[in-house]
């Protein structure tokens, strides 16, 4: 398909998107539909609970830690027990404790990260039961704090947020099931692999050799990992193995999942606040970054490797082919590629370790801005309203009253809380990076010395903290001291940022409503759009332009020119 074309249907499938999954998903989280009731109803009764109850910030954050720890045990059981389970064809033994601590924390965090293959290490049951089941799971509880926090907006001087258990259910049963259902027809029609048949011998009589090609129940998990933004793939290749993406339609369809919920969420925020242009500028600014690292990451990409260009061979007509998926070509893979960490997926088509410095420089920071261009699922839509708060409450100070958001003050608990949600993040990737780099245990597991191994270990940690799992594969990840570390990362990024959201939520519900005044500052322009946009690039650039100007930026500069 021409990239032009690419493009344009994209944006097609994302407009439809926007307008009809956005209205259904609030129709959903508002209780208006029920179609699915008598699949819904079972599960309340088996947690004893009454959908009608609602919780306050407290005991809907508390619901979700607990859910969260006994899920992390589970799949850490399952991990460590798969030697003596079903579903094991293959006879794979257990998981080691620190690699079974990691992943299970990655799939529980929608982070993802894999320290392992997963066709060599994790067994059937433990792909499907375990794995699987977290990226549905993990997907429903960031829509759930996005919808939690979209009510603390929308209530007037209300106790409560909704009921963390019901919003888990109804996220799982009527957004993600049955879109999975559907996608994963289509994939499996287009040649991705759904069996239990377990590996395949393929005998090559003309050399003597014998080849064990594994397979497995792959486009089920397939599908909710681009849905989910989750992105942990059956087999070890990811997006780039045919079993997984076996066509450009596959791969089309790919990276239009990993956009759908994140961009629809913008028009269910509007729908829920009673205001539309509310979500339409944060919509505009996700899509302006969005937009911006794409056109760096292609340029640098379709301008050709900067060291085959120092070893003489002036003309790249292809752009840098290292790493690239052949079948998509560069600018496909690129856009599937910077789709996949501009929000919490991490799925890959081709090797981010062979991007060029400034293509690998776009992937990087693409994450450090927070991920909300459009960010995860339910992620990246609370993570850019905490930069909305911060915003606000600039644009506050700038017309010399309190700030106003939604017709809500914005006072000094709110920010605090936004301001913590916000540096989280960059507060435990420069840390961890810091430890990492400092120790023997840290930089022995780069591949590459000098700039680039110093950007394995930065884009490592940006990645967990960020809930996002894709990597620089250079770094040999798989070390206690990486799993361990790593799985810290994850948990911060995910809880520590959960939580003051639902406590923001929670302040936010109680407060009553702010008639709009002749003075008060319009959210819903493109005045505000700019000052939020601004606001994000300032953070990101001055928490992270340090960092970056050790690795990818000072590997550009070497080789003589910015771009190629």
């Amino acid at each position: 398909m021409p990239y032009a074309l690419f493009l344009l249907a994209m944006l097609v499938v994302l407009a439809l998107c926007w307008r009809f999954l956005g209205a259904y998903m609030a129709a959903v989280y508002e209780g208006r539909t029920a179609w699915l009731a008598f699949l819904e109803r079972p599960v309340y009764r088996l947690l004893r609970l009454d959908p009608e109850v609602e919780q306050s910030w407290q005991r809907y954050a508390g619901a979700l830690v607990a859910y969260s720890a006994v899920a992390i045990a589970v799949v850490y059981g399952m991990q460590r027990l798969q030697g003596h389970l079903f579903l094991d064809p293959q006879h794979l033994g257990a998981v080691s404790p620190a690699l079974a601590f990691n992943t299970a924390v990655s799939f529980v965090t929608n982070t993802n990260w894999q320290n392992y293959a997963g066709e060599t290490t994790m067994s059937y049951l433990t792909q499907m039961g375990a794995l699987a089941v977290q990226n549905f799971a993990s997907a429903s509880v960031g829509i759930a704090v996005a919808v939690a926090l979209i009510r603390g907006f929308a209530r007037r001087s209300s106790p409560t947020i909704g009921n963390f258990w019901v919003d888990l259910v109804r996220g799982v049963l009527y957004i993600l099931l049955p879109i999975s259902l559907v996608a994963a027809v289509v994939f499996v029609g287009q040649g991705a692999l759904q069996t239990f048949a377990g590996p395949v011998s393929v005998h090559d009589a003309l050399n003597g050799v014998t080849q064990v090609i594994p397979r497995g129940p792959v486009a089920s998990q397939e599908v909710i990992k681009q849905l989910g933004t989750n992105g942990g793939g059956f087999f070890n290749a990811n997006g780039a193995d045919p079993f997984e993406n076996p066509t450009g339609l596959t791969n089309f369809l790919s990276a239009a999942l990993i956009l759908s919920i994140p961009v629809s969420l913008t028009y269910t925020f509007g729908k829920m606040v009673g205001n539309l242009r509310e979500g339409v500028a944060i919509l505009a600014v996700m899509a302006v970054l969005f937009g911006g690292w794409l056109a760096i990451a292609n340029t640098a990409e379709l301008g050709g490797n900067p060291a085959v260009a120092a070893a003489g061979i002036a003309h790249q007509g292809g752009g840098n082919m290292e790493g690239k998926e052949v079948r998509f070509g560069v600018a496909q893979s690129t856009f599937y590629d910077v789709a996949s960490t501009q929000t919490s997926t991490g799925s890959v088509d081709g090797a981010n370790d062979s991007y060029t410095p400034m293509g690998g420089f776009a992937l990087l920071t693409g994450m450090m801005l927070g991920e909300v261009s459009p960010g995860g699922v339910g992620s990246g839509l609370y993570t850019i309203l905490l930069f909305a708060i911060v915003a606000v409450f600039i644009g506050g100070l700038m017309v010399g009253r309190t700030p106003e958001y939604l017709g809500k003050k914005i006072q000094a608990r709110e920010v605090k809380l936004a301001a913590l949600g916000v540096l989280v993040m960059p507060i435990t990737v420069l840390v961890l990076s810091a430890i990492a780099v400092s120790l023997p245990a840290g930089r022995s597991a780069a591949l590459n010395g000098g700039p680039h191994g110093f950007s394995e270990i930065l884009y490592a940690f940006t990645s967990q903290a960020n809930n996002n799992g894709s990597a620089f594969a250079g770094l040999s990840g798989n070390t206690p001291f990486y799993n361990i570390l790593g799985g810290l990362a994850m948990l911060l990024g995910r809880f520590a940022i959960i939580v003051p959201t639902l406590a923001l939520a929670g302040t936010l519900a109680a407060k009553p409503a702010v008639a709009a005044s002749s003075g008060t500052f319009r959210t819903d322009t493109p005045l505000y759009a700019g000052l939020l946009l601004g606001v994000i690039l300032i953070v990101g650039a001055l928490t992270f332009f340090p960092a970056v100007s050790l690795g990818p930026i000072v590997e550009q500069l070497s080789h003589g020119r910015f771009f190629s």
